[in-house]
């Protein structure tokens, strides 16, 4: 840990506990968004990271790096996912030996109803993450 190390002021505290309160405010709100599809907030994440890829195959290893997971974690929760038929293995066109992962139509629906939540509350939160942060400078 390198933090330039300065005086912190009371207000310096209330400031980093309020942040900390909002953050921990969506985090309930997501798990339980989750929890409603019938998901562990993992499994939503993973849902997430595969949709966003965004050019990248996702992979096991993909997903353990996006979630900070180990491998093998990474390849259970792939596991769960895939026997509920939210995503499907497929073998990369471009390179046989790498299996990349897919949502399948279901996945998509519970993902897009999922994020439509989510960014309705980011959204009603907004105004208030915006003036948390001007207060850090």
């Amino acid at each position: 840990m390198c933090a330039e190390k300065i005086a912190l002021k009371d207000s310096d505290y209330a400031d980093l506990a309020d942040f900390r309160a909002a953050l921990r405010g969506f985090q309930a709100f997501s798990e339980a968004e989750a929890a409603e599809a019938g998901l562990t907030p993992q499994q939503h994440q993973v849902l997430l990271a595969i949709r966003g890829a965004e050019g990248q195959k996702a992979t096991v290893g993909f997903i353990a790096e996006r979630l900070i997971l180990k491998p093998h974690s990474a390849s259970e929760l792939v596991n769960r996912l895939e026997a509920l038929d939210l995503i499907v293995r497929s073998t990369d066109q471009q390179d046989k030996r790498r299996t990349v992962l897919m949502l399948t139509q279901q996945g998509e629906a519970v993902l897009a109803t999922l994020s439509n939540a989510h960014r309705q509350e980011i959204q009603r939160l907004k105004p208030m993450l915006v003036a948390l942060l001007d207060r850090f400078g």
